[in-house]
């Protein structure tokens, strides 16, 4: 009986170690951003082009987060009237990173590319991020359409909401810069 208890025991430890404490859980890599980018420029990515963080960026950008973006600027791609974002959000307790492709002003693709989190991982499939094409912000900053949710993956949703209306955002603010027109006020 004792040595049945022991190889129990041991087994235990054994799973324990090998498993390891759940905040050590390994990034589940969907797609290398690199290779999202090739997608949305069809074979090869423009070079990286850099928006600073300005004042009124800092306060668009902290409007649609709720806190500030780390930092004094951001890399973008950009080809025609089309800008990608690379972006990072915390779900719960790690961040989400994901890629957004802006045409026009409006969401042309959003991928979740590296997910951290124990749970809400649903989010990366296309049922949930095809619900972002074509959204744009209204006047408000808020996108156009709402965003149906995930049982038990609300702050992943949450997360990506974000950014989705984060790279608008900013899309909003590359555009303005060229043409004088209004930015996104957040």
């Amino acid at each position: 009986m004792r040595r049945q208890t022991g190889w129990i025991a041991g087994l235990g430890l054994a799973l324990v170690l090998a498993l390891g404490p759940a905040d050590s859980r390994a990034a589940d890599v969907y797609q290398e951003p690199a290779a999202f980018l090739g997608e949305v420029f069809q074979g090869e990515a423009p070079d990286a082009s850099v928006l600073w963080l300005t004042e009124d960026v800092k306060r668009a950008t902290r409007e649609v987060l709720g806190h500030d973006l780390k930092g004094l600027r951001l890399r973008y791609w950009r080809r025609d009237n089309r800008t990608a974002w690379i972006l990072e959000e915390i779900g719960k307790t790690k961040p989400i990173t994901t890629g957004i492709a802006v045409s026009d002003g409006a969401i042309e693709r959003l991928q979740v590319l590296i997910y951290r989190e124990s749970h809400g991982w649903e989010v990366r499939h296309s049922f949930f991020t095809d619900q972002f094409k074509g959204l744009t912000l209204d006047d408000d900053a808020r996108l156009s359409e709402q965003i149906d949710g995930i049982s038990g993956a609300t702050l992943s949703v949450r997360a990506l909401e974000k950014l989705a209306r984060l790279a608008l955002c900013l899309d909003a603010h590359v555009r303005a810069a060229e043409t004088g027109a209004g930015a996104c006020n957040g």
